[in-house]
């Protein structure tokens, strides 16, 4: 290169002169806009014609592999000259940032390129020899822990970040503790390790409160310390018992974002992390408001918060790479998804699953992770449009594809609903039922399956004209549902009591039901229930002979249904429908268009 050779002779006299001039050629080029990598590979390889010292030869290496990793595909030579900087750096004293970040970024590379059993005794080996240096010793623990948890390896997980917890106490970084403490509730919370979850959590309760330190830092652990025990209460199914902690978290964000950055480095070097930055946490604050939402039937407050998030999504995606923002999206989708199909939005919801599609489709760890979660929603959205033949593939398919007991109860609650409705699936039925009884050896220990297990029960009863049994069913569901204001439960189990009550000839007693039933599905809104219910007001009230009542829930019904029939020939007629066989594989590409809707009304009308 020119370059090398114009400054050729200069060497003799500083030998750190050339050095730093290739090094500032090699930073402008990288800076640029667009930024011109192979100009900057020019200029560092140039480096080693000079013959250069250890130290300088380690950091160059690094340098090159570095930008190669990051700016190119060229992923072999990154690692040929990341391997030289590791081996290289090894043999010069005192030289720990070279050493472990060649070893950091190597370890990245050889996961990048499936070699994890390559990355492991790399990262082991540097966090042997970095004891003595607090910042890399906990970065490469945490580093390892992530590799474990990618490879669904919790256990080895826990124990490392056991290890950091008690690392950063012995150096006196309390922060980098809890923040060690709470990964670690994170990954048993994953596991179902409540017993361990609750002691670990009062720890970390107080290390926070206790912690005097940057208050953003400390604000930054306190949303950490909270979305952990709201996502606790929700796994649980605990809608109503979550709220004081969710207002908490909502305070918590609302803080930090009035907070300045400060420029002050910690004086401890262990400090020296962020568990997100300030405008991730907020999303992530959005998404488990989203979740909150949902489950407790405040569907409108779901749309509203998911907007938000969606528009800071796209705006933090234009100068962020990082897949979290991805999942964080997909998880988003997800969630809005299961409300369009219940306020009777099926076009949206389907057109939404394909935005799901192309995001997995982008990513194949993200499909890995969500495909079940897709399977279940393209089941949930052919019940919807009464094609129980698909959505039976698309459940069977989901609960091949998980491993998560609260997803596979679920799934297999749905996939009961299918098989009452076909009414000739008794012996898969039972099957299901047996697996999911809510009165014995439930599989999980959400309140919410559990609550949506009996209402299941109580429709298999109520379609034999098992009344009696159907009621005590319904009775459990809205005595649970009512508990933790699982409002779309509620909505449910009256609207079906009020049906087994008009059968029953008991009018009064139905229409004491019918019309909470009603009252609460417009709050949410839930366009089924509304159908059903403005039909059993229509049949009641006619009975009881209150005409204009009567005609009036015979104009609602009629307008539920036209509303509902658009919607339905609206999904039916995108090229999206057409999902709904896929059952095997990654997304399609491309969906092909078809002529027009081919399922059954009847289940609307």
């Amino acid at each position: 290169m020119s370059v090398s050779g114009a400054l050729l002779k200069t060497q003799e006299e500083a030998p750190e002169r050339w050095y730093l001039a290739l090094l500032g050629f090699a930073e402008h080029f990288r800076t640029s806009s667009p930024p011109k990598i192979r100009l900057c590979v020019h200029c560092l390889q140039a480096v080693f014609q000079f013959k250069p010292p250890q130290r300088i030869e380690a950091r160059t290496h690094l340098q090159l592999g570095s930008v190669l990793y990051h700016h190119t595909k060229n992923s072999e030579l990154a690692r040929s000259h990341l391997e030289k900087a590791w081996y290289i750096s090894q043999q010069v004293p005192q030289f720990e940032d070279v050493k472990f970040e060649a070893a950091s970024i190597l370890s990245e590379l050889f996961c990048q390129q499936n070699l994890v059993d390559s990355a492991k005794p790399l990262l082991r080996k540097a966090i042997q020899i970095s004891q003595q240096t607090p910042y890399w010793h906990c970065r490469l623990l945490f580093q390892l822990a992530q590799l474990h948890t990618l490879e669904k390896d919790l256990v080895s997980a826990c124990d490392l970040l056991g290890v950091g917890a008690e690392y950063a106490r012995v150096v006196g970084s309390e922060y980098t503790r809890a923040l060690f403490l709470l990964s670690k509730g994170m990954l048993l919370l994953m596991e179902r390790k409540l017993g361990e979850v609750h002691p670990l959590l009062t720890l970390c309760g107080t290390i926070v409160e206790n912690w005097q330190g940057n208050p953003i830092q400390k604000e930054s652990l306190r949303v950490f310390f909270l979305v952990l025990q709201v996502t606790h209460y929700l796994d649980a199914g605990q809608v109503k018992s979550v709220k004081p902690c969710l207002k908490q978290l909502q305070q918590c964000i609302q803080t930090i974002s009035t907070l300045h950055d400060d420029e002050i480095l910690p004086s401890n070097p262990a400090d020296l992390f962020h568990w997100l930055p300030k405008e991730h946490m907020c999303v992530l604050v959005y998404l488990v408001t989203v979740m909150h939402s949902m489950q407790a039937g405040y569907l409108e407050k779901a749309q509203k918060y998911t907007d938000k998030a969606l528009m800071q999504l796209e705006k933090l995606k234009m100068l962020d790479c990082s897949p979290i923002l991805s999942t964080f999206q997909v998880i988003l989708l997800e969630h809005i998804i299961m409300c369009r199909l219940v306020t009777g939005h099926k076009a949206t919801a389907l057109q939404e699953i394909s935005q799901v599609c192309q995001l997995c489709q982008q990513s194949p760890r993200l499909f890995t992770n969500h495909a079940a979660q897709l399977h279940t929603l393209l089941g949930l959205y052919c019940i919807s449009v009464n094609c129980m033949d698909n959505a039976e593939a698309q459940f069977t398919t989901a609960l091949r594809l998980t491993t998560h007991q609260e997803l596979w109860t679920y799934i297999v609650t749905n996939l009961a609903s299918v098989y009452i409705r076909e009414g000739n699936r008794h012996q898969e039925l039972y099957s299901l039922l047996e697996r999911i009884n809510p009165d014995h050896n439930f599989p999980v220990s959400s309140h919410c399956l559990r609550a949506a297990a009996f209402y299941i029960r109580g429709l298999l009863s109520f379609f034999q004209g098992r009344y009696n049994e159907a009621k005590r069913f319904l009775r459990e569901t809205l005595k649970m549902s009512n508990a933790e204001d699982l409002n779309r439960l509620t909505a449910c189990s009256l609207v079906l009591l009020g049906h087994i009550f008009y059968v029953l000839g008991n009018h009064r007693e139905s229409n004491n039901m019918v019309v909470p039933a009603m009252q609460l599905a417009s709050k949410i809104p839930d366009m089924s229930v509304q159908l059903w219910s403005s039909a059993l007001l229509k049949d009641l009230n006619k009975a009881l002979g209150n005409t204009m009542d009567a005609h009036e829930a015979a104009q609602m019904h009629q307008n539920f249904s036209q509303q509902l029939l658009q919607d339905h020939i609206a999904a039916c007629s995108l090229p999206e429908h057409n999902l709904i066989s896929w059952t095997d594989g990654p997304p399609p590409v491309q969906i092909q268009a078809q002529n027009g809707p081919t399922t059954s009304l009847a289940s609307l009308l």
